[in-house]
């Protein structure tokens, strides 16, 4: 950091199990991942090419050198997962991941029907071959998972060889943990902690709003995901209380009286 202030939230260092923040590239040319490098490579812990726009990215592995280059780990977004299995390709998809040296994968059902032990017999096959995140939840705002059903599908996940269980939100944030008006699922956030360790968690929240509200329930080491590459400084300035909506929320008041 550029100045020195008192009462500033600690933050974990990298490479960290908490205080994670995984940003999403839609698309970003081998410009643009360098420029948003430039600024956000130490606050950023790993960078997923969302949904399938890897399948249509130009100059993919260049792209894919720049971030490994920096220290970046990146993952395909789990649609492209899901697009193999549907096809049948599972084991493409498995080759497809070592051509490009990958070292995570995401295994997702938010956009196909999907047998839940067979979902997490892919995460256990995967686990075998790379670190893997799995995502939990719906991109159909009109399909409710009640709480304890995101619980059980978290832990059977978790239990299967999953890293960290994502919750969806989609990149716009208004399916899975959030309504489709971008207000949190509250009840159903906290119900989830209660059962699901709090480290082994990612939640996406592309939204500002709604990574204020995690920020404040949380704390500043809680694992994000889905931010936009132009919003990783401005959360990093969230969780450090150095921004209007959290200002007040991490100081000693006592000792500023003092």
């Amino acid at each position: 950091m550029n100045f020195e202030l008192k009462n500033i939230p600690e933050r974990t260092l990298k490479p960290r199990n908490t205080g994670f923040t995984m940003a999403m590239d839609k698309g970003l040319s081998l410009r643009e991942v360098e420029d948003f490098l430039s600024v956000s490579q130490d606050y950023v812990d790993i960078v997923k090419l969302g949904w399938t726009t890897s399948m249509v990215t130009p100059n993919l592995k260049e792209k894919l050198k720049v971030y490994r280059e920096a220290g970046i780990p990146t993952y395909f977004g789990g649609t492209l997962f899901e697009a193999f299995v549907v096809r049948n390709q599972f084991e493409d998809y498995q080759r497809l991941l070592d051509k490009y040296a990958m070292p995570f994968a995401e295994v997702s059902d938010g956009s196909l029907e999907m047998d839940h032990g067979l979902k997490c017999h892919y995460i256990n096959k995967l686990s075998e071959q790379v670190t893997v995140l799995s995502e939990v939840g719906s991109k159909d705002e009109q399909k409710i998972i009640p709480p304890y059903k995101w619980i059980k599908l978290m832990q059977d996940e978790l239990d299967a060889g999953a890293w960290k269980v994502i919750g969806e939100a989609r990149e716009g944030g208004n399916v899975g943990l959030f309504r489709s008006s971008g207000e949190v699922r509250s009840g159903l956030v906290e119900e989830i902690l209660t059962q699901v360790p709090f480290e082994k968690i990612i939640w996406e929240a592309p939204k500002k709003a709604q990574q204020v509200w995690f920020i404040k329930l949380l704390g500043t080491n809680v694992n994000l995901g889905n931010i936009a590459p132009n919003e990783v400084i401005p959360l990093e300035t969230i969780r450090l209380g150095l921004r209007g909506d959290t200002f007040d929320h991490f100081l000693n008041l006592k000792t500023i009286e003092e």
